[in-house]
């Protein structure tokens, strides 16, 4: 390539800024760093010149060296490869490259170039594209890392992900380089890993199968009938295999994500992708991750986070009395960064108020995520978050590590993470702070409708709420007051009327399915099967009686004809087992239930005697212990066996006395072998009796010790709150004679201003009217509902059609205007307008002045008439003396 190939041609289309923006074609961005060349050549070599894609590579270059990427590249791939220059449109067929010492965003496939803000070797411009192409994009965007060093790239690779795009990453055993793929993978961001010369192969396969991903952002296509139904079963597949309901999730958000992994599977259709889920539960497990996936970092939204140190959080600690703690939730926390950002916000607005009370915060970080949340109890962050976090911060806050940063344990110690979900988990309640920030845009408007009510319940009274920039309360007024619209935080109102949140399930199971009679007969009732007539007639007759009992022995589920070994207790209904066993069978069944629970094996009563005499029955009875995997909740099924019974012995014989006395025999070797079981398993039952008396006699000391310790506290406490109120009484008198101070000295004001009979007009910045003196109202015809009006929208009796201006020059240039104007009414005024400056010495505004100056321009007037007169007579006196001059000389 000669060297005008890589400057941009000023013909060539690609460098256009006009015209629609063109979604329809894919924009990968490529990061790399040490090593990236040899990556990129191998990467490029299998693009045809006419693939239709745009390709943005963005490595770390030398400052000071001039860029000699755009040449390499050009001789192993047939597209056009041009340095990027601000302002250029992104076209098909194109590699733009990013010159040296430049940060690069992308906005409505434009190309801006920028400054770095940050110095050498702390650069992170891969991130920073990154995260503009997932803002541009949306789903349609794909990031690739390649060989580097660091960890640049992995916190825009997470927004890629946030929108639904695809990651692929080069396999750190073919890079020169791996630490860059290896940070990727290792935040499990990477959706395909492979060698860089098969990575464009794999995208190609992933955007053949892609049909319903939005050729950009918001730009998806309608989902037809079949497609909605099917994304229905993979709901019910998510609930089944993860216990978590996306049903009220947004259609759009569910189907971004399901079509992302049917593109990374090559799979065409949804009907598949179901089929694949069934088959495949670990692919359950992975899309239920992705749909959790959420773009957060350090002090996201920095105008937020400066309004929360500077004016809420100080307000907040200082509204706690000695001793009380501050409680926030963090709801959708994913890795930690908004709850660390929280508790790191508290301590700076604790620092600046110089306060000798301790810091008392703690902050609840939740996520449906299990892994995530244990990310987050780490705290432990790639390096990379020096680009979200102050240098000052990330000193006092963090150590440095080859891992990356680590969370300083002073703050970690502040927040308690656990996985919760967050709509149908209870709430935590007396709460000061609930952070829920681009949680509710993923969620439908009847789910939304259904959690901001559970936030005021959850809150405090004055507590706050923070949204997310695209997050509203929607009708919640009666809830919830605007404090900031700009940064979304709403205070609570109290006894609001329809704030009780609803109950929700939660969890999703296998229920049980139990038909319910509807009173309505269906005339399409099918016919039963042999097979199943069959299979009722054998429950019926020939499977033996059993329950299904709790862990403490409630039935739950009752098979076959019972009635010969358990009989309903007298007085109130008692659905336990040990109360409804019949005599003979009580003890035994007590002790063979323990036994079961206790050793988690099966049991076996061989030989049970129900009854005396003639009634007697011989059962054998099974305890089946049961552990539910899920929730680990334990029960038992109990089956009965019945024995024959043995047949009496013939008269006088002595086979037959000698049968019966071998059978009593072993009747009698049978109770006292049930004797000594019974025996064994009483005295066990009472030594765990004993062991657990002893640990509940030590814990009610412990209680005991505690409740005196907060007893003396309280006492404390209550001593320091009436000091405390005594205080702030003072501090109230006090306050009330500064009040009454300024509103003399204002009243003084005003009546100095309003005596020097000079008309004085104050604007702010923006030339709105902030006040103004009495004789203002006979020049301007203000009135005072007319403060905060633009001063060019009142009328004016003035001459004086360039004030405005003259008043912004002033702000500008500081320096004083005066002139003379004239008045409808025939008065004339000295206009002097100065620079409003603040008590820190800030242009503020201006003051304008209007001096009634119609006498002395009357004077003036008078003057100048008597002077013209005067001068006219001299000239008259003279004109005269100059015709006198020639008669008397002829004389």
């Amino acid at each position: 390539m000669t060297a005008a190939a890589s400057e941009p041609n000023p013909t060539d289309t690609s460098t256009a800024v006009s015209g629609a923006y063109d979604e329809s074609f894919p924009v990968v961005g490529i990061g790399a760093s040490a090593g990236g060349l040899e990556s990129l050549e191998l990467f490029f070599k299998p693009v045809p010149a006419d693939c239709g894609w745009a390709f943005v590579v963005v490595q770390h270059l030398d400052p000071t060296q001039p860029g000699m990427l755009v040449e390499l590249l050009q001789r192993c791939t047939p597209l056009s490869v041009v340095q990027i220059t601000d302002g250029m449109r992104v076209e098909p067929n194109h590699v733009y490259v990013i010159p040296p010492g430049t940060d690069l965003q992308l906005l409505h496939g434009v190309l801006h170039l920028t400054e770095p803000s940050e110095p050498r070797g702390l650069r992170l411009p891969i991130d920073l594209f990154f995260r503009s192409l997932a803002d541009d994009r949306g789903a349609a965007s794909i990031g690739v890392v390649l060989s580097g060093m660091g960890s640049d790239g992995t916190l825009g690779l997470r927004a890629v992900k946030a929108q639904a795009g695809a990651v692929f990453v080069q396999a750190p055993e073919s890079a020169k380089f791996d630490s860059m793929p290896r940070s990727a993978i290792d935040h499990e961001l990477a959706d395909i890993i492979a060698p860089s010369d098969s990575l464009f192969g794999q995208i190609v396969e992933y955007l053949k199968h892609s049909s319903l991903i939005s050729k950009g952002k918001g730009d998806q296509r309608e989902l037809t009938d079949s497609e909605r139904i099917a994304l229905d079963k993979v709901v019910l597949l998510l609930r089944t295999q993860t216990r978590h309901d996306f049903s009220q999730y947004k259609l759009s958000t569910l189907s971004r994500r399901v079509q992302r992994r049917m593109g990374l599977h090559h799979l065409s259709a949804i009907g598949d992708y179901v089929r694949y889920v069934r088959e495949n539960p670990a692919e359950g497990e992975l899309l239920f991750r992705e749909l959790l996936i959420g773009v957060t970092s350090f002090f996201r939204d920095p105008e937020v986070w400066e309004q929360l140190r500077t004016e809420i959080l100080p307000e907040m600690l200082a509204s706690k009395a000695a001793g009380e703690s501050v409680r926030a939730w963090v709801t959708a926390c994913s890795t930690g960064e908004e709850a660390y950002s929280l508790a790191i916000a508290f301590r700076e607005a604790h620092g600046a108020a110089g306060t000798a009370n301790p810091l008392l915060v703690q902050i609840f970080a939740t996520d449906l995520d299990p892994d995530a949340i244990a990310r987050a109890r780490a705290g432990l962050f790639p390096l990379n978050i020096a680009a979200d976090v102050a240098p000052a911060l990330l000193e006092r806050y963090f150590v440095k590590s080859e891992r990356g940063y680590c969370v300083v344990k002073e703050v970690r110690q502040m927040v308690v993470f656990a996985a919760q979900n967050m709509v149908m988990d209870p709430p935590f309640t007396k709460l000061d702070l609930i952070s829920c920030r681009n949680l509710l845009i993923y969620l439908t408007p009847e789910l939304q409708r259904k959690v901001i009510p559970m936030f005021h319940y959850s809150l405090r009274e004055r507590g706050v709420l923070l949204l997310g920039s695209a997050e509203t309360i929607g009708s919640a007024t009666e809830l919830f007051m605007s404090v900031s619209e700009k940064t979304r935080l709403f205070r609570r109102i109290e006894d609001a009327e329809g704030a009780s949140a609803r109950p929700m399930p939660a969890v999703f199971g296998r229920p049980a399915v139990t038909p319910l009679s509807t009173g309505v007969v269906n005339t399409h009732t099918p016919v039963q099967s042999l097979q199943a007539s069959t299979e009722r007639l054998l429950l019926s007759h020939y499977t033996p009686a059993a329950v299904l009992v709790g862990e403490q022995g409630d039935i739950l589920y009752v098979s076959g004809k019972t009635g010969g070994y358990l009989e309903p207790a007298a007085g109130k209904a008692n659905l336990n087992v040990f109360a409804m066993a019949r005599p003979g069978l009580d003890q035994s069944l007590s002790e063979g239930f323990w036994r079961a629970l206790r050793a988690h094996e099966s049991v076996t009563l061989s030989h049970v005697t129900i009854g005396e005499g003639a009634s007697a029955r011989h059962v054998r009875v099974t305890i089946e212990p049961i552990r539910d995997s899920t929730t680990g909740a334990q029960s038992a099924l109990i089956v009965f066996h019945d024995l024959p019974t043995p047949l009496p012995a013939g008269p006088g014989g002595r086979g037959a006395r000698a049968a019966s006395g071998e059978a009593l025999q072993s009747e009698l070797v049978r109770d006292l072998e049930q004797s000594r079981l019974s025996l064994l398993t009483a005295r066990e039952e009472m030594q765990l009796s004993q062991e657990e008396l002893r640990s509940t006699n030590e814990e009610l000391q412990s209680t005991n010790e505690e409740l005196q310790s907060t007893n003396e506290e309280l006492t404390t406490s209550k001593e320091e709150m009436q000091s405390m109120n005594e205080e702030l009484q003072t501090v109230n008198q006090e306050l009330q004679t500064k009040l009454d101070e300024l509103a003399l000295s204002s009243t003084d004001m005003a009546n100095l201003l309003n005596s020097t009979n000079i008309a004085t007009l104050f604007l702010d910045k923006a030339l709105r009217v902030r006040r103004f003196t009495t004789p203002m109202e006979t020049i301007s015809n203000l009135i005072p509902g007319d403060v905060g009006r633009p001063i060019t929208d009142i009328v004016s009796a003035l001459e004086f059609p360039d004030m405005a201006e003259s008043a912004r020059r002033v702000m500008r240039t500081l320096m004083m205007v005066e002139k003379e104007v004239a008045a409808a009414d025939g008065r004339w005024f000295a206009v002097r307008i100065l620079p409003y400056l603040s008590y820190d010495e800030r242009i503020d505004g201006v003051v304008i002045t209007f001096s009634d100056v119609t006498k002395a321009k009357s004077l003036e007037g008078a003057l100048r008439q008597a002077q013209a007169s005067l001068e006219g007579r001299l000239a008259e006196q003279s004109a005269s003396a100059s015709a006198d001059t020639p008669s008397n000389g002829a004389a």
